[in-house]
């Protein structure tokens, strides 16, 4: 998965490795640059999720630079 772009604003891992823009937020700005990452499923019953202000089940990045 290091091949892989995450959004710089919304943590989300794109699902699509030549996208120019995040599926979730609509941000250019993204990144191949970050480490670890979390599946969220049921968001509203996650702590994680509430930590990481995520409202949106997907995966999501831990590190991003």
């Amino acid at each position: 998965m290091a091949d892989r772009y995450v959004c710089r604003e919304c943590h989300r891992v794109q699902d699509n490795p030549e996208a120019d823009v995040c599926q979730a937020c609509g941000s250019s700005s993204l990144t191949e640059d970050w480490a670890g990452y979390v599946i969220i499923t049921h968001p509203e019953e996650s702590e994680i999720a509430t930590e990481m202000e995520v409202t949106e089940p997907g995966k999501y990045a831990l590190k991003v630079r």
